[in-house]
């Protein structure tokens, strides 16, 4: 294939790539459009997602009763982030600014290609600290109707518009080694073209290299992901005086291709690299039965009603409950050096309350089934949930207390759990359901959700013991840490242009993404609100794109 010379390159054809590239191309400038993967992983990851995008102030949320501004967005967004280090001046700006996109023009763009979302607000990081406290105050977590695929779709729909009328090339396969600079400029980029590949999407494909390749353009954009798929690279950024050692064992949120590897070929060129020690990792991961690529974790969505237990059985501490403070629990976890800990619940929490995030797992929501969506509303456990239960490594499910945790010894291999524990923990909050007060947090956290009609038709089970034999049977379900977001990247002013060390600009070189911490080199800080990473491909690939039209 004969590559024509184009206006612009951009390197990574996932959301923030696509977005950018239709964005030049729409300004009537002609695009190189580069991916290490096939034809097949257009989209990236925010093809595997859920499809959850943060929203201010909404219809949605306003037909549920939800009073939301701005300004308690800011007040949460600031209060999550702990913005605390001189090099968190861009991040900052770029947090302001995309709060005032999520508040303003957001949904109506992309409800102006065709976007829609499901009726109800998902609150993700509930936070539960206090006012000053990280988190959610209200739900603000909209689910694309499509989940993943949909809102990809109409980005790559407009840039297969763009290919059609010859202002965008595609360069599949070809992976990126290094940035080309020319007296002081970024003016393109080389690397090498590997062979051909059938893998599916997200499975690893080949790195056989049968080529090499050498292009220039008047300006290049990095949108090529973090480093969530290289376990290598995660351990070696870990923060270890912040969370203590990393894991021994961790499974994987990412395909394989996400690897890191342009954050430092740009760090290598002369970009300033930022926040590095700040990543997104989950504290609910299981190991998908059905893996796609290595290592390949699921994070579970819960909601606020599971025990969550240490190794040895013991309840986790306030303020650490399912769906409040990922960071913040994180750090309990791992400074503990807990290799793993539990879930303890029933059938009935289990069937309201477990989500599991991916659009492959949501069938309903990714097909736009609308009958499929109302089962979740009926008798039975999701179809997905039910086949963890069925088929999971890490899913205990019993009759009863004494049978279920001989099950989690013998999934561990070991006799941790004590029982006189459990069943002491387990019994002390069961008796805290027999009236509508109580004095364990987290139930009171419970029923304060509950108050909100979206939460207690369609998340939150109501307060009732789990030992009831009526919503049994019991489950445990052993919780990993999975990899997945990096929070810190190339540093960037408000245009998305990459910045060199001290703050000066590189001519020629721009970034948007995950690769530039979803802005400035990490938008959200230290911890994410949820639904702000697809939104922050496509504030920040937008305005990438944007601001290289006018330059070229």
């Amino acid at each position: 294939m004969t590559l024509q010379p184009a206006d612009v390159i951009v390197v990574g054809a996932g959301l923030a790539g696509l977005v950018a590239a239709a964005e030049v191309a729409d300004a009537g400038k002609t695009v190189l459009l580069l991916d290490q993967e096939g034809e097949q992983s257009l989209g990236g990851q925010a093809f595997w997602s859920l499809g959850g995008l943060f929203l201010v102030d909404s219809p949605e949320q306003r037909r549920l009763g939800i009073h939301d501004s701005h300004e308690l967005a800011s007040q949460d967004w600031l209060n999550t982030a702990g913005f605390d280090r001189p090099e968190d001046h861009w991040p900052r700006q770029w947090a302001q600014a995309y709060l005032a996109f999520a508040a303003g023009e957001k949904r109506s763009w992309l409800r102006s290609q065709g976007v829609q979302f499901f009726p109800a607000v998902g609150w993700a990081e509930r936070g539960g600290q206090g006012a000053g406290g990280p988190g959610n105050s209200v739900p603000r977590f909209h689910i694309v109707w499509g989940s993943g695929p949909g809102i990809v779709e109409p980005f790559e729909r407009r840039v297969r518009q763009h290919v059609q009328a010859g202002r965008i090339q595609f360069a599949f396969r070809h992976r990126v080694r290094g940035l080309t600079l020319s007296a002081g400029r970024v003016t393109g980029v080389h690397g090498d073209v590997l062979e051909s590949s059938e893998a599916a999407r997200g499975e690893r494909s080949s790195r056989v290299v049968v080529g090499e390749f050498d292009l220039t353009a008047g300006a290049t954009i990095l949108t090529s992901g973090g480093i969530g798929g290289n376990p290598e690279l995660v351990r070696q950024n870990w923060p270890t005086e912040r969370l203590g050692p990393a894991p021994a064992f961790m499974i994987t949120g990412v395909p394989a291709h996400v690897d890191g590897q342009m954050q430092l070929a740009a760090q290598a060129a002369g970009a300033s690299l930022i926040n590095p020690d700040r990543m997104w990792h989950y504290t609910e991961g299981i190991r998908n039965w059905n893996p796609i690529w290595p290592g390949h974790g699921i994070r579970v969505l819960p909601g606020p009603s599971s025990l969550w237990l240490d190794p040895s059985g013991r309840r986790l501490p306030f303020p650490h409950y399912p769906g409040f403070d990922t960071l913040g629990t994180l750090q309990h976890i791992t400074r503990n050096g807990y290799p793993y800990t539990w879930f303890l619940l029933n059938r009935a929490i289990i069937k309201k309350e477990f989500s599991l995030s991916g659009s492959e797992q949501n069938p309903d929501w990714t097909n736009r089934d609308i009958g499929l969506s109302l089962k979740r509303a009926g008798r039975n456990v999701q179809g997905p949930v039910q086949a963890f239960m069925d088929h999971g490594a890490d899913f205990v499910v019993r009759s009863n207390l004494p049978d279920l945790v001989r099950g989690m010894n013998e999934l561990i291999g070991n006799e941790a759990v004590n029982y006189e524990t459990v069943e002491r923990e387990v019994r002390e909050r069961d008796i805290q359901t027999h009236n509508d007060v109580g004095k364990d947090t987290q139930l009171a956290l419970v029923r304060s959700a509950r108050a909100l009609l979206s939460e207690r038709l369609t998340r939150v089970v109501r307060p009732a013991p789990i030992l009831n034999p009526a919503d049994g049977p019991l489950i445990a379900v052993k919780m990993n840490i999975l990899t997945r977001k990096t929070l810190g990247g190339l540093e960037t002013d408000l245009q998305a242009r990459v910045l060199a060390p001290g703050g000066a600009v590189m001519p020629g070189l721009y970034a948007a993404g995950e690769v530039a911490g979803f802005g400035g080199g990490g938008v959200h800080g230290y911890r994410a609100l949820e639904g702000t990473f697809l939104g922050g491909c496509l504030f920040s690939g937008r305005i990438a794109g944007r601001s290289v039209a006018q330059e070229v």
